[in-house]
């Protein structure tokens, strides 16, 4: 990650806010803190950095499929991925009136009255696509059948993959990638170069690597679907740059997401949840996360020690990434942990 000012870290601190649910800041009998944590930020929308500009075109870039595409037109943008990031950096570029299709994940309320052309999630209907006239096309592997975009392609519609890889090192060379397809490449390097000082200037409020909690990221829709993280996930990228230990992968997970079993929730011993709001909701709150098995019986379960981020923005990795690191820094270690 390059190496940026020190004041960036104030610059952002005003920018954002936690609001704390249950006892957040009470002290456990072991010394370590306890209770909820809801990690917020000051908008969910991304703040552009540009208005409205004026894309050079046309210009042929080579997706992450290797396939090299030509884009001669940006008036009607679809972007779509399992996590919203791609329309969350069209937008942040200032080309959000250009957008006309998003995936369901993408929910900041700029973007609400956008179709969605992901109505069952992870799947991309491709008559939706059609209908609304694309003239460039966004996604990457994380979403599918590929068969899709491939169909999108003999439509003549030009389709660009990008990198799903969620790492902390690959957000800004994202933004420029997508910036380089819509033809604003000076806005991708000013918001890259935003984005890559928010992150410094968040990471540089959590502990060294590896002395702070062991955070276990669960990922549940009810009961019916409960995930714990392993490396890969993003979530572990997120852990370790707040300080912290990802339980998944301390524990031995070799997977993104493995369903929890008792005994694994128990191995991982994680000293904090981090959870998703909706999914945290979807179980009872508090009192159903500790009906999961094995869940009382780990140092987060006794503490209820759980902080949770709104679903569309923990695990983006886009424009906001250190707006999601510096919320999560306070929420775990409070104001101040500098």
């Amino acid at each position: 990650m390059r190496s940026r000012s020190a004041l960036a870290a104030t610059a952002v601190l005003i920018t954002l806010v936690t609001a704390g649910c249950g006892s957040g800041s009470d002290t456990a009998e072991s010394g370590e803190q306890s209770g909820h944590t809801t990690a917020t930020l000051d908008s969910l929308d991304p703040t552009p950095i540009a208005d409205d500009p004026t894309p050079v075109l046309p210009v042929t870039v080579r997706g992450f499929d290797g396939v090299d595409v030509t884009i001669t037109d940006t008036s009607r943008i679809v972007a779509a991925d399992q996590y919203g990031t791609l329309t969350e950096t069209v937008y942040a570029l200032g080309l959000g009136d250009h957008l006309v299709g998003r995936d369901t994940a993408a929910k900041f309320p700029a973007v609400e009255g956008v179709a969605d052309v992901t109505p069952s999630g992870h799947t991309m209907s491709a008559e939706a696509v059609l209908d609304l006239n694309p003239t460039v096309v966004l996604t990457d592997t994380s979403i599918g059948p590929r068969t899709v975009q491939d169909q999108l392609r003999a439509a003549g519609i030009p389709v660009v993959f990008f990198d799903p890889t969620r790492t902390l090192d690959g957000v800004p060379g994202q933004i420029e990638a997508v910036a380089a397809a819509l033809g604003v490449p000076e806005q991708g390097r000013a918001l890259a170069d935003r984005t890559t000082d928010r992150i410094d200037a968040a990471t540089a409020l959590a502990p060294p690597d590896g002395t702070g909690p062991k955070i276990a990221f669960v990922y549940m829709r009810g009961t019916a679907i409960t995930m714990l993280a392993g490396p890969g996930s993003g979530a572990d990228s997120l852990i370790t740059a707040l300080g912290g230990v990802d339980a998944g992968t301390a524990s031995g997970l070799s997977q993104q997401f493995t369903p929890i079993t008792s005994e694994a929730m128990i191995a991982a011993a994680p000293d904090v949840f981090l959870m998703m709001t909706k999914g945290l909701d979807s179980i009872g709150g508090i009192e159903g996360l500790e009906k999961i098995p094995g869940v009382a019986q780990t140092p987060a379960g006794r503490n209820q020690r759980v902080v949770d981020m709104e679903d569309g923005v923990l695990l983006g990795f886009g424009p906001r990434t250190g707006d999601v690191l510096q919320a999560l820094a306070v929420a775990l270690y409070g104001t101040d942990t500098q």
